[in-house]
């Protein structure tokens, strides 16, 4: 499995879903998954990690912390999850860009309704996936997470909304004090 199989899945999941939610998706995309080569699965699981190591970033960060009312560190794993089950487009253009966040639907979604963005469920497809095909767990010692330092200039309390809005302006507005 190569990045490119790994978006297509994840395409193929959006489109088998019965309704957009990521638990919807994530369910979906473990099931494509299992069908797979044992080996094609633990290659899935070391793309996915090495996604959420391009998405750790604090801007994305911020943006979560605005969008959820909050954002711990396990609650950022999660809105990432999301934000890869919106897939390969969205996710690029947010990584490239916190505040092409205020593109997407779901956001906007969000917003009105005051719910929160997470995709826990992601976190697992590989593991699921893995445990459907072969019976036993994922090999604990078959991927690798290598996050990169934060922004320093990002270290401030989320709290501030002036300091959010002064950065990242379209989703602050989605979310006004």
């Amino acid at each position: 499995m190569d990045i490119e199989h790994f978006w297509n899945l994840i395409d193929q999941a959006r489109g088998k879903a019965v309704d957009s939610s990521d638990a919807d998706i994530a369910n979906q995309a473990t099931v494509l998954l299992a069908a797979q080569e044992p080996q094609q699965i633990l290659d899935a699981q070391q793309i996915l990690w090495d996604l959420m190591a391009a998405s750790y970033q604090a801007p994305l960060w911020a943006a979560a912390y605005l969008i959820n009312g909050g954002c711990s560190d396990d609650g950022f794993d999660y809105f990432r999850g999301w934000l890869i089950t919106q897939g390969r487009t969205a996710f690029e253009q947010v990584i490239a860009d916190t505040d092409r966040l205020a593109d997407l639907p779901a956001v906007h979604a969000a917003a009105v309704e005051g719910i929160d963005l997470e995709g826990e469920q992601t976190l697992s497809i590989a593991w699921d996936a893995y445990e459907r095909a072969t019976g036993t767990e994922l090999p604990s010692d078959a991927f690798t997470i290598n996050y990169p330092n934060l922004d320093p200039a990002w270290d401030f309390d989320f709290d501030d909304h002036s300091r959010i809005a002064a950065r990242l302006p379209r989703i602050a507005a989605l979310y006004p004090e």
